[in-house]
């Protein structure tokens, strides 16, 4: 195994917290492959690049030397995560879980190295699960213990539902962590509260309590919310090269540093020297289109980055990609707004029916991507480029209304 001290410095890498770092230590000098893992509910069928932050550090494991537990939450899928959300979430279907799972299986080992990779599903065990069994795992907990997370205290407060399934839900993962016997569990900033309830449960059964390794949240392509498909601010996996490198040449300055430090493969030394040349005078494009390419090699290969990165060249050079766009801000109503609207109080287009139409026949990208739902919203809160037909572009940044008194 690699030295304590050599493994202490990658693992501290881009994470927000390591609860107990004690006890990750103790655990390292157990001189064996640790048990990491790291849970997805597959609710979406792609995976996106706020999902590779985690993917990056379990990578980071397996290079260690460790095994990665890679968990695909197939039975608490059709829950739905709470975390974070103001409403309760709508259960997903067994069938549209396990598809979306089989792309989870595709995806993940464009990263993880699949000889220290264990897949395995919740179901196999949670499925076996009887009433009672479920009674006494709720036994283990209490609401005001619940209440304790943000999100659950602040839909109480306001009066909105919480349903009793949604309590479940951090036992149920924490219990993952049991019949998985994890050494350590990753996840977002946001999961803390069900990753500490796998230490709970463990030493309830009996067990070593895990390590938990918080991670931060990636910021999508607007740099304000983290990366979403919901918001339409996300790098998908399975994205085309040109996509990706585009989408990728849209992040601002500021922002391409969080990318090189939760998700490329140079060290924290490479990256500052890369800094020190942007202060310099090297134009931090030239240094984003090092990130495009380093992320459409992983994801596709380095011919395919080469191809992209052409294809951008070309574009630029051709007046397609302008680096000055017009920027607008709008104002929106808390429910969003059809995207035909947003273009034509943008000025994009001169009437929602050539936005729609636009829309049909394919004519219209946000960052990047082509949209063809005619009856689709954009969100409040969201700032993205908009562009219809080859030469027409705006930054659109959708504040949400105020109500006048």
């Amino acid at each position: 195994m690699v030295a304590i001290d050599q493994q202490l410095s990658v693992i501290r890498r881009g994470v927000s917290e390591i609860i107990p770092e004690a006890d990750l230590i103790e655990k390292l000098k157990l001189n064996r492959p640790l048990r990491v893992k790291a849970g997805f509910d597959p609710t979406a069928p792609d995976l996106h690049f706020g999902h590779t932050v985690l993917l990056t550090k379990l990578k980071q494991f397996q290079d260690l030397g460790h095994e990665v537990l890679f968990l695909i939450g197939d039975f608490t899928g059709m829950i739905g995560d709470p975390t974070g959300k103001n409403v309760t979430r709508k259960p997903l279907t067994r069938e549209a879980v396990i598809q979306n799972a089989e792309t989870y299986q595709k995806q993940v080992f464009k990263i993880l190295d699949p000889a220290r990779t264990t897949v395995m599903f919740n179901s196999s065990w949670m499925g076996t699960k009887t009433a009672a069994d479920l009674i006494r795992l709720a036994s283990l907990s209490t609401v005001a213990r619940m209440l304790e997370r943000d999100d659950f205290s602040q839909r109480y407060q306001q009066g909105q539902s919480i349903a009793i399934h949604e309590f479940l839900y951090p036992l149920l993962q924490g219990y993952d962590s049991v019949a998985m016997e994890a050494d350590i569990e990753l996840g977002g900033t946001d999961q803390k509260f069900n990753l500490l309830m796998g230490r709970e449960l463990q030493r309830h059964y009996g067990q070593s309590p895990q390590v938990v390794i918080t991670l931060p949240l990636l910021e999508g392509l607007d740099g304000v919310h983290k990366m979403s498909k919901s918001l339409g601010n996300y790098i998908g996996i399975a994205d085309s090269p040109t996509e990706m490198f585009g989408k990728i040449m849209s992040i601002s300055d500021e922002l391409m540093w969080r990318y090189y430090e939760l998700l490329s493969d140079l060290s924290l030394v490479e990256i500052a020297i890369l800094r020190t040349s942007a202060t310099q005078g090297t134009n931090p494009r030239d240094i984003k289109i090092q990130l495009a390419r380093e992320m459409v090699t992983r994801f596709h290969s380095s011919q395919a980055a080469e191809t992209a990165h052409q294809d951008f060249v070309n574009r630029f050079q051709q007046g397609l990609m302008p680096e000055v766009r017009e920027q607008v801000v709008l104002e929106i109503p808390t429910g969003g707004m059809p995207l035909a609207n947003v273009l034509k109080m943008a000025g994009l287009v001169e009437t929602t029916s050539e936005g729609l139409r636009a829309i049909d026949q394919g004519g219209v990208r946000i960052n990047g991507e082509k949209i063809t739902d005619k009856n689709f919203r954009v969100q409040p809160g969201t700032k993205h480029t908009y562009q219809v037909g080859k030469r027409r572009f705006a930054d659109i940044h959708l504040h949400l209304q105020t109500l006048k008194s």
